[in-house]
């Protein structure tokens, strides 16, 4: 098949969260199966920036085409894109492509390209990775767009596919009655987990010393939970342990200074071998968010056999039926009781990780994922009926 997926960011644009790391995951597994796949996206990275090299590059035999904003302080400052051009470039790839694969629901890019493969009957797919929810953040935006925008865009999907069962639930809110549904999860590569070390290089490139380190990855975000998270992490009776907020600052990151006790480690943004090395240092990942889709960072941390400290919102129940992770409501009394429960068994927190990393290769690997979306992308070139929400 001929697969082009439409995002309005991607890879290396990590700190736009995890879609980026979605889209390039699944479209790498899709080429590994033998698929010709075409990435079209802009060309923003984050903070203004812009990416540095070609807009028609080959990365790992995916052909990833950047279209540049034409106002960049756009994204910079309300993340809206500006890439104009899209529309022409579109109109030259559609006719050879055999299904059009959208991220994210309120972009420009879907406006500016879902009307042409409609008319070209192309099947149309979904993926709105757990951004459909007014509560999550940009509410007035969204409430907006689903009023001028939704009417039009949304009934040109031939398919939507949800993360999660909770996502469901917000597509029956939001979506025109009858329009059909599958559940399909992220992914990751476990070969990218298998071997990591010891992290030895992380602990010492930022000084950690010796003692457990509880591992927080993500964007800086009020929804992500770190003030209780931070609250809890204090009251923990380790002086030794240390808490790694790795993430880039979406308006967070001074207000969790204040709170700084010497215990608290603020990296930014990992990418790379540098992301990996944290992730082999850490002792167990706490990410106590709500209005989560399925978060990259958990399934990570899963694939890296760390044990998890999770909240509600984050999806997961598979994690905590396995005995992979803990959940907890998002505030700081029962998360610092789950912390201090696992900081101080060790025997315990290698048993979680086995079953994680058990959980996630039976059923969190982009090959397994990339074969369930080959499937769905088959029947609707065919024709054939899918489940309906």
């Amino acid at each position: 098949m001929n697969i082009l997926h439409l995002t309005p960011y991607h890879a290396p644009a990590w700190a736009y969260g995890g879609v980026p790391r979605a889209v390039e995951g699944l479209a790498r597994a899709q080429q590994r199966r033998g698929h010709r796949v075409t990435v079209l996206t802009s060309d923003s990275l984050a903070a203004g920036q812009r990416h540095p090299g070609p807009a028609d590059e080959l990365c790992d035999g995916v052909r990833v085409l950047r279209v540049p904003n034409a106002l960049p302080w756009l994204r910079e400052r309300f993340n809206l894109s500006t890439t104009l051009r899209m529309r022409t470039l579109a109109r030259q790839l559609l006719p050879e492509m055999d299904v059009l694969h959208c991220h994210e629901l309120r972009t420009l890019e879907n406006l500016l390209v879902t009307p042409q493969a409609q008319a070209l009957g192309l099947p149309l797919v979904l993926s709105p990775h757990g951004t459909l929810s007014h509560a999550t953040g940009r509410g007035r935006f969204k409430a907006f767009w689903d009023r001028v925008a939704g009417p039009t865009l949304a009934p040109r999907f031939s398919h939507v596919i949800a993360l999660t069962e909770a996502e469901v639930a917000e597509l029956r809110a939001l979506w025109p009655a009858g329009t059909p549904v599958s559940v399909i999860p992220n992914g990751i590569d476990p070969e990218e987990f298998a071997d990591l070390g010891d992290g030895a290089a992380f602990r010492e490139t930022w000084r950690t010393g010796a003692g457990p380190l509880c591992l927080f990855m993500g964007r800086l975000h009020e929804r992500k939970g770190l003030q209780a998270l931070v609250e809890a992490f204090r009251r923990t009776g380790r002086p030794d342990a240390r808490l790694v907020i790795a993430g880039p600052d979406e308006g967070m990151r001074a207000r969790l200074e204040a709170l700084q006790d010497g215990r608290l480690l603020f990296t930014g943004l990992l990418t790379g071998r540098e992301r990996l090395d944290a992730l082999a240092a850490a002792d167990l990942l706490a990410l106590p968010a709500r209005g989560e889709g399925l978060p990259m960072a958990a399934l990570e941390a899963m694939g890296a056999g760390l044990p998890l400290v999770l909240a509600p919102g984050c999806n997961l129940p598979q994690a905590v039926t396995r005995g992979a992770a803990l959940e907890v409501l998002p505030q700081p009394a029962p998360l610092a009781q789950a912390l201090e429960c696992l900081l101080a068994d060790s025997a315990r927190r290698a048993q979680m990780g086995r079953q994680g990393r058990a959980l996630v290769n039976e059923c969190f690997t982009w090959e397994r994922i990339a074969r369930r979306c080959e499937a769905l992308y088959r029947s609707l070139i065919s024709g054939r009926q899918q489940p309906v929400l």
